[in-house]
């Protein structure tokens, strides 16, 4: 169970949100909303330990993530709205280097079956320079096809995704949520998800 507890982010000299409560549980989703620079993507970064909150705290299972440290944020992984690709690096080489900075090696198979999955089928081997920006929301994503993280913070997962992709990580996320995997989102665009259960977080 993932639990944030009177959250609060300041931005400078400005509080971009606070007193911010929730629960999510095993199976569950949890869509946070709101206008451009409420703060969702702070809050991720809260959530995943890039950033520390101004005030209150994060339980995993009932125990201060500070106190988890590893133990929790090898639990997770994130993806951020920018796809994070290395432009003279191959998709290839973008799975697997990505997938290795958050602890989990994979095989250069393991890495060419997630991509081929993620629709990049004979592009493997091509520098992400020449791959569209969906193509490029791909392969960060295809992380995902080869992470054994329970917890998901996405951050605009379907960001330049054409409809066919949009549909291909819809089911991707409803199968992680099926086998009591857990997600944290922020999306512009409407996706109807069927879960265990759906928080909706509003910052304003």
């Amino acid at each position: 169970m993932l639990q944030g507890s009177d959250l609060a982010c300041v931005r400078g000299d400005r509080n971009l949100f606070k007193a911010v409560n929730f629960i999510l549980k095993d199976g569950g989703l949890m869509q946070v909303n709101g206008p451009n620079g409420s703060g969702k993507t702070s809050l991720l970064r809260i959530l995943c330990g890039l950033s520390a909150p101004a005030a209150g705290k994060i339980t995993w299972n009932g125990k201060s993530v500070r106190t988890l440290g590893e133990a929790y944020y090898s639990e997770l992984v994130y993806i951020g709205h920018l796809s994070g690709t290395k432009d003279d690096l191959t998709a290839l080489e973008n799975l697997r280097i990505s997938s290795a900075f958050s602890g989990e090696n994979i095989s250069e198979h393991q890495a060419v079956e997630a991509l081929v999955d993620m629709g990049l089928g004979g592009r493997e081997h091509l520098p992400a320079k020449v791959l569209s920006q969906g193509q490029r929301r791909r392969v960060a994503l295809a992380r995902l096809l080869v992470s054994k993280a329970k917890l998901w913070i996405l951050d605009e997962p379907l960001a330049a995704l054409d409809v066919s992709a949009i549909q291909l990580v819809k089911n991707l996320l409803e199968r992680h949520l099926k086998e009591n995997g857990m997600i944290v989102m922020t999306t512009h665009q409407d996706i109807d998800m069927t879960a265990a259960s759906i928080v909706q977080l509003q910052l304003t």
